[in-house]
C-alpha cells in the first residue's frame, strides 16, 4: 500500500494537513448522530469526513461496500484501520478526548472493544430502523468532484 495519503492530494500548499480522514455512511441515521457528535467537538476541524453513502470511497484500498459495513479511518501516514481502532483514532485527533483514545489503544483493550464492536455490527441494521436521524447532518468534505 501506497504511504500517500488520498486525503492530502487535493490540498494546496496553504492548506493543513488533515489528521485522518473518516469514512462513515451517511446514510445511517445512528452513524450520522456520532459522527455530527464528533464534529461538534473542538479540534474536529483536523479531521476529513468521507460520507461514503453520497460519493463512495474513491480509494483504490478500500470499497464502497465495505466502508459503508463497517467504520473506517485512514491515518495521516495513509495506513487505514477500521472498527474500533478507527474509533480511537478519531478519538486521539479530537484534543478532548486524546487522553481516551490512547488509553483504549493499549492491549489487550483494543482486542477486547474489536470483539465487542463485531457483536454489534449485526444489530446495526436493526438499530438503523428506530435511531432517528440528528436534526442537522453531519458534515461531508467530499464531493463527487473530488474523484
Amino acid at each position: 500500500m501506497s504511504t500517500t495519503s488520498p486525503q492530502n492530494e487535493d490540498q494546496g500548499a496553504d492548506q493543513t494537513p488533515q489528521a485522518c480522514t473518516v469514512y462513515y455512511d451517511g446514510a445511517c441515521p445512528l452513524c450520522q448522530r456520532e459522527i455530527a457528535m464528533y464534529q461538534g467537538m473542538d479540534g474536529a476541524d483536523a479531521i476529513r469526513w468521507h460520507d461514503v453513502s453520497a460519493v463512495g470511497t474513491g480509494a483504490d484500498d478500500l470499497i464502497t461496500s465495505d466502508a459503508m459495513a463497517r467504520f473506517h479511518v485512514r491515518r495521516a501516514d495513509g495506513s487505514l484501520v477500521s472498527g474500533a481502532r478507527g474509533f480511537f483514532e478519531v478519538m486521539k485527533t479530537i484534543p478532548k478526548l486524546r487522553w481516551l483514545g490512547h488509553a483504549l489503544s493499549v492491549p489487550p483493550i483494543p482486542w477486547i472493544a474489536e470483539g465487542a464492536y463485531r457483536l454489534f455490527l449485526p444489530l446495526r441494521p436493526w438499530l438503523k430502523r428506530i435511531v432517528p436521524a440528528p436534526k442537522v447532518a453531519p458534515r461531508n468534505d467530499v464531493s463527487l468532484s473530488d474523484g
